[in-house]
């Protein structure tokens, strides 16, 4: 897949990198990263000599079909692990167990700490689940990535990407050896996660938010929603006013209508009158 994909992917976008050094030639490293959009996934495994274990959602691994299998063999072939998302603990337990299966191999694993794509550009909260608890677990080193403009590439929604040359900063790798045995507690998964967060606010320059991604995607989905029932009720008392409106101009119409009949019929009678006049005359 790196010869397939990541040679083409380098030779289309030219993807800068800084920081290739930070990357250990061999035993295991987890790479935190921001999430800009879908193709940092293919970015950051394109720039480096190793392979990156990301986890994707096993709904990419198990839909029937031939479309179904090529999927599966494309994101078994770029190095995707699958997740059950489903189940009481759903997707932050099979993340850590999968991180530390990857760990134990001696491999790299990559996540996002932010859990989904940044919706707007700006760097969100990282969840303490999976990235802390596999690197307490295990001692291995966080190595803190920031993606460059990858969003501009192909924003959400869009499948074509546009031809421009992204970037990529690789930060020191961070020691949370301090931390051993205390994988269980909240606060210290906590602290080692927005320090992971900080390097890499750091390193991409993005505007930092604290809240979730997820919170805000729901905020502006909502806001989207609120958006159109506004503008749905604006449509709808134009509407009524314009009705109101035509009923009214009806009215004005039909009010001249009859002064203009009635000065009609007025002038006829007048005319009937004078001309009666003239015949008695005559």
């Amino acid at each position: 897949m790196k010869f397939s994909i990541g040679g083409p992917l380098k030779l289309a976008f030219r993807p800068w990198v800084e920081g290739l050094e930070n990357i250990p030639a061999e035993g295991p490293a987890i790479l935190a990263s921001n999430h800009l959009s879908f193709s940092d996934s293919f970015f950051l495994p394109a720039v480096l000599d190793r392979k990156v274990t990301f986890i994707a959602k096993a709904e990419y691994f198990t839909t029937p079909g031939v479309k179904g299998r090529m999927t599966a063999a494309f994101f078994k072939g770029v190095g995707q692990l699958p997740v059950d998302r489903s189940g009481g603990r759903g997707a932050g337990e099979a993340a850590i167990k999968s991180g530390v299966d990857v760990i134990e191999r001696g491999e790299l694993f990559g996540i996002y700490p932010e859990g989904t794509r940044s919706p707007d550009g700006r760097l969100y909260r990282g969840k303490p689940g999976g990235l802390a608890r596999v690197a307490l677990a295990t001692g291995a080193p966080v190595i803190p990535v920031a993606m460059i403009d990858t969003e501009k590439i192909q924003p959400p929604g869009k499948v074509m990407p546009k031809l421009m040359r992204p970037g990529i900063r690789i930060g020191r790798p961070l020691d949370f050896s301090r931390y051993n045995g205390m994988e269980h507690d909240r606060f210290v998964l906590r602290a080692v996660t927005d320090e992971v967060m900080y390097e890499i606010m750091k390193l991409s320059g993005q505007e930092y938010v604290d809240i979730y991604a997820t919170a805000a995607k729901r905020q502006i989905a909502d806001e989207a929603k609120a958006q159109k029932q506004a503008l749905k009720e604006a449509q709808k008392e134009a509407d009524q006013a314009l009705k109101e409106a035509e009923k009214q101009a009806q009215k004005e119409a039909q009010k001249e209508a009859q002064k203009e009949a009635q000065k009609e019929a007025e002038q006829a009678e007048q005319q009937t009158e004078k001309d009666e006049k003239e015949r008695s005359d005559s």
